[in-house]
């Protein structure tokens, strides 16, 4: 179990179910950051006590510093802060930050060898091979968050040679088997109610689209040293399932609980120990029936467009990642259709020049190409 933790995204739902589990676990934050939340950071500073808090937003930084005058804590803003966030005194770092500005930040802590607790997709989706191998080099932890991807890594403790394929789990989300032509007219606040899951907007419209769970395939090619043809997507509505493993002789091991993100996340924190929690348990005479279905790619275009771009490889993912972040936001607040998504997130990775063999720079570049795609179409 680690000792002292830094929160990225403190403010966010996976962010202050960490500090809760901290506080729980007994482990000590050195370090918050948040995008622009003064009032909910100002009360987890006064509450946790760190050394260093940031806020990417500069005019929230200030507004912050002068909230938490009366405190020995340092503030940063910006890209430096969140980067200094991630290398303050700490064993680990949660990085639950949204979209592509958690990438330094995660390298930062990776070359300090600090256990990352790894909650931000888009840090693999962007650049998978530069992190997994800055993470080789560096011998540094990196142990996921997602419940996917904690059930796979729990599932091949011990068994990583005997992998034949990976059975990565999703909801469906709540228009699961739902047309285009049905889908037409779904709101923003249809859009974040999930039947399962209780997560941030810009997530839940990932999940309702599916291109949450092509994300996770992305990140699973990468986390687990896969191809694209290892990974089989099951759709299982129940969420009980959080994914599965087939070894060589045929055995699947699957790993199950409540759909309750506390757990996967206090167990990032306390590998390769287990803690008591006080979540619930999984009741099998009440669970009833489960159920397994394959995805349908004309109804889950996002998915399908994703599982695309992990085949290309190179800058393809980025630029989907970029542009998916900038369409979900503008359907947020209600800019664009809901299926207007895609057809931004396709449009916008056919327009970014391919690179076969990506550096950190190409990436950024091309992040920042399909942002500006996605917003203008």
């Amino acid at each position: 179990m680690i000792h002292s933790v830094s929160v990225l995204g403190s403010t966010g739902s996976i962010g202050r179910q960490s500090l809760a589990a901290a506080e729980r676990l007994g482990i000590r934050v050195e370090a918050l950051a948040a995008q622009r939340s003064v009032g909910l950071l100002e009360e987890q500073i006064r509450r946790f006590r760190p050394s260093y808090a940031a806020v990417y937003d500069p005019a929230a930084a200030a507004a912050l510093r002068v909230a938490v005058a009366d405190l020995p804590v340092e503030i940063g803003e910006g890209l430096e802060g969140l980067r200094r966030a991630a290398t303050v005194g700490c064993e680990a770092v949660v990085t639950a930050v949204s979209g592509a500005v958690g990438l330094r930040p995660t390298l930062d802590a990776i070359a300090e060898k600090k256990r990352i607790c790894l909650a931000n997709k888009e840090t693999l989706v962007c650049a998978g091979s530069i992190v997994m191998e800055a993470a080789a080099r560096h011998g540094a932890q990196i142990v996921p968050v997602d419940s996917e991807h904690s059930a796979i890594f729990q599932c091949l403790e011990g068994r990583r040679e005997q992998l034949k394929k990976i059975l990565l789990t999703g909801s469906g989300g709540p228009f699961r088997g739902w047309s285009r032509a049905e889908t037409a007219a779904v709101t923003p606040e249809q859009a974040v109610r999930h039947p399962n899951w209780h997560m941030g907007a810009k997530i839940s419209v990932d999940s309702a689209t599916m291109m949450n769970k092509g994300l996770e395939f992305i990140e699973a090619m990468h986390l687990f040293g896969v191809s694209p043809d290892d990974i089989q997507v099951v759709i299982h509505p129940q969420s009980v399932i959080h994914s599965m493993v087939e070894l060589i002789d045929g055995t699947v091991l699957a790993q199950l609980a409540v759909p309750d993100m506390g757990l996967p996340i206090q167990y990032a924190m306390t590998w390769p120990e287990r803690a008591d929690s006080p979540y619930e348990r999984l009741d099998f005479w009440k669970m009833g029936d489960m159920h397994f279905e394959a995805p349908d790619p004309e109804k889950t275009p996002c998915l399908a467009l994703a599982m695309d771009c992990a085949r290309r490889g190179g800058v393809a993912p980025a630029a989907m990642s970029a542009a998916n972040e900038t369409a979900v936001a503008l359907f947020l607040a209600g800019r664009i259709g809901y299926n207007d998504i895609y057809d931004r997130v396709a449009g916008a990775v056919d327009r970014v020049p391919a690179v076969a063999d990506p550096t950190l720079e190409d990436i950024l570049a091309a992040d920042g190409l399909a942002r500006a795609y996605a917003a203008e179409q």
